[in-house]
């Protein structure tokens, strides 16, 4: 049996500063499933940090060439 991989996860609010956008706009990608997440049992959701930084690089990437 293997051990489960624990991810970090992110607030809306970390996500939209990384991006600088606003909470809602992670949110709703959070929705639409540009980013995976869960949702806390209070209603919040919550982004896997790899995924973040991952799509954060991607975009950075895209916007200097």
């Amino acid at each position: 049996m293997s051990t489960p991989t624990i991810r970090e996860l992110m607030t809306s609010k970390e996500v939209a500063t990384a991006f600088r956008v606003t909470p809602k706009t992670v949110a709703l990608w959070g929705q639409a499933g540009k980013l995976s997440s869960i949702r806390t049992p209070t209603g919040p959701y919550r982004f896997f940090a790899d995924e973040v930084h991952a799509l954060l690089a991607a975009t950075t990437t895209e916007a200097t060439r």
